[in-house]
């Protein structure tokens, strides 16, 4: 499958907490990254979404935040991938900063070319990549 969304992230369901509402998914990637999404419980009932299940994730990368000194920081995305900088492609006014997780996770982010220079992003740089689980889409083939 071909989309737009720039980072996309197969491999197996792990858990899902059904809601009356909304389902907590997480989906656990070939790279061994756990990524949590918030889905409707009609969507998880109609993919069949269930422990083992393979499926998908697709973020776009304009709903990645970029985090540095994150530490011990605490924030409400569900979704934290910590990281090194491998690339920043700046363009007029928003650049794309690609942060690979230890395991080789490689997550893409659009920011503002003032964020890359007040976080003084650049190649080596220890970076976090941050997006709520409402902002993954869960699919399955």
């Amino acid at each position: 499958m071909r989309t737009s969304a720039r980072n996309h992230f197969t491999g197996q369901i792990t858990e899902v907490k059904p809601g009356a509402v909304n389902d907590e998914v997480t989906l656990r990637t070939q790279d061994g990254l756990d990524i949590v999404a918030v889905i409707t419980h009609g969507s998880a009932s109609s993919l069949g979404l269930a422990t083992g299940k393979p499926a998908f994730a697709l973020v776009k990368a304009s709903s990645v935040l970029v985090m540095v000194d994150a530490g011990n920081g605490q924030v409400s995305a569900r979704n934290r991938v910590a990281g090194t900088v491998t690339a920043v492609t700046k363009g007029a006014v928003n650049s794309e900063v690609i942060v690979a997780s230890a395991s080789g996770a490689e997550i893409a982010a659009i920011i503002t070319n003032e964020s890359v220079d007040r976080l003084g992003l650049s190649s080596g740089a220890a970076a976090s990549a941050i997006f709520k689980a409402s902002s993954v889409i869960i699919g399955v083939d």
